[in-house]
């Protein structure tokens, strides 16, 4: 080879390395797809938060808005209004730089909000790249965000509490009321607040797995029972884990960090282990 085709061979080859992407993450265990929502690393920063799930070994996220939002009244006020799309651009680059693929944008639409600060929810959503939005919200909200899903083609997955109250996500018919206006409103069952509140994820999963975008998973105690290490609670993660498994349903099963426990990371992994079990028991 002479000078000149090895400067030109060699040349390529340093630029390709340096365009490669990053290699991904693979938190799949069975078929079933194992993430974060990432509220579970709320006691820190963005960036600590892809450390940390890059540490534990989860590739796939649901980002939690408080990890994109500004602190104050007034700033996040105007962030609502008016987004930074540039800066959360760069949220998407550092997700896809850890290998960490981001799912959905958890972003929580509220029945005060204008159509300006709803509409600029979609916006983030296009900026990131991502298909979903989860959202603790109003069930008449849902009205309004129907169209706006339709005319952004990203599915709206609304987010259930145990809370019983009126206008509230919690029990199944809530979420059966909000899916009939649109098949861009969807599902984010959390199995944890649904057996909190009386109800059984299992047959959800299975009536409704062609609306849930995503599972929260988390353990709690009936009666509004309190949030529980994995396996101390009431709630039936291995069922719903083997029914992803056996299905095939494509919904990545987001773990939620929300007992009282240590070291967060500890504890997170703490949880995969867990659903590693699980799966493979």
């Amino acid at each position: 080879m002479n000078r000149r085709n090895f400067l030109r061979t060699t040349g390529f080859a340093i630029a390709g390395a340096g365009w490669a992407k990053p290699k991904m993450i693979n938190s799949t265990v069975e078929g079933v797809t194992i993430g974060a929502q990432t509220y579970s690393f709320r006691d820190r920063p963005l960036d600590g938060c892809i450390a940390a799930m890059k540490e534990i070994g989860l590739g796939e996220a649901e980002l939690y808005n408080g990890h994109i939002e500004p602190k104050g009244a007034e700033a996040l006020a105007a962030f609502r209004k008016d987004p930074p799309l540039d800066q959360m651009r760069e949220v998407r680059r550092k997700f896809d730089d850890a290998g960490i693929r981001l799912y959905a944008l958890n972003y929580s639409f509220r029945e005060e909000w204008s159509d300006r600060e709803l509409e600029g929810g979609f916006a983030i959503a296009k900026a990131m790249g991502v298909k979903y939005i989860t959202a603790s919200s109003n069930v008449s909200t849902a009205k309004r965000l129907a169209p706006m899903a339709e005319e952004h083609k990203i599915i709206v997955a609304f987010h259930n509490h145990s809370n019983m109250g009126p206008n509230e996500f919690a029990r199944p018919a809530d979420f059966l009321q909000a899916i009939e206006l649109s098949k861009y409103i969807g599902i984010n069952l959390d199995i944890g607040h649904f057996v909190a509140a009386g109800f059984d994820p299992v047959s959800m999963l299975e009536e409704h797995h062609d609306r849930i975008v995503t599972l929260h998973i988390k353990d709690r105690k009936r009666n509004q029972g309190p949030n529980m290490p994995f396996g101390e609670g009431d709630t039936p993660i291995k069922a719903v884990l083997q029914i992803l498994k056996t299905k095939r349903y494509p919904i990545p099963a987001n773990i939620e960090y929300e007992y009282k426990g240590g070291d967060t990371v500890a504890e997170v992994k703490k949880c995969f282990e867990y659903c590693k079990s699980a799966l493979r028991g």
